[in-house]
Formats: structure tokens, sequence, C-alpha cells
């Protein structure tokens, strides 16, 4: 009976890893910084949002496609797109803390949870 229960745990798990790479590739991505005023989105849609940071704070509690179509119910996702402090240990060497951006994707899913860590630089040059 464990067995059976525990069954798909590995498939659950690789799911919430697959959904935390796809949001991660979506926003690392995007351009560093853009100038224009992102407009209001919709429901869990993200098809208006511009640059990395305007993922921060982003959440739903169902996995849409980035013109907010379910695409997967049951788990949840939650992402926060923020400049680390300078003292923080997630600082890279030699970046400037307002010229990168540590990104976090947290996927959830019956009280399991997956998180996954990225950073965006401006490796462009300015303006940052």
């Amino acid at each position: 009976t464990t067995t059976v229960r525990h069954s798909a745990d590995p498939m659950v798990v690789k799911q919430m890893s697959a959904i935390a790479d796809e949001m991660m590739e979506e926003i690392l991505l995007k351009p560093f910084a853009v100038t224009a005023p992102n407009p209001p989105f919709s429901g869990c849609a993200r098809n208006t949002y511009n640059d990395v940071r305007d993922y921060n704070g982003y959440s739903s509690v169902n996995i849409c496609d980035i013109d907010g179509a379910p695409v997967l119910s049951g788990y949840g996702v939650s992402v926060s797109a923020v400049n680390p402090a300078p003292a923080s240990p997630l600082l890279l060497s030699g970046v400037p803390a307002a010229s990168q951006v540590v990104v976090t994707v947290d996927v959830t899913h019956d009280g399991s949870s997956y998180s996954l860590t990225g950073w965006r630089t401006c490796y462009a040059g300015p303006p940052c």
C-alpha cells in the first residue's frame, strides 16, 4: 500500500521541475530593463510583461500559458525577481547589485514544493 501511495511522487517532482524550468526560461529571455511602462495584467496572463522585473510578485494557483490559458491545475507558481542586497550571499562577485536580478521560481503541489533560482545581469551595458 505504501509503495502504491507514493508511486506518483517522482512524476510530481518532475512536473514541478518542468514548470519551474519553463517559467525561468521565459523570464531570463526577457530584456533586463525596459523604460516603457508595463500595462496591467489579467488573471494569470503574462503577455504584457516586457522585462525581467515585471515578473516580481507574479503568482498563480494554476499553471497557465503566457496568454493566460490554463494548462495544468493543482500546481501553484510564484516568482520573485529582485536586486540582491549589497551584502547578500546571492550577489554575484564583480557585478553591481543594480546590474543584476535574482529570480526565484517556487512551484507547489499538495504540500510539496520545488524552488529554482537564477540570475539575470545587465550584460548589454547602460541603461540598466
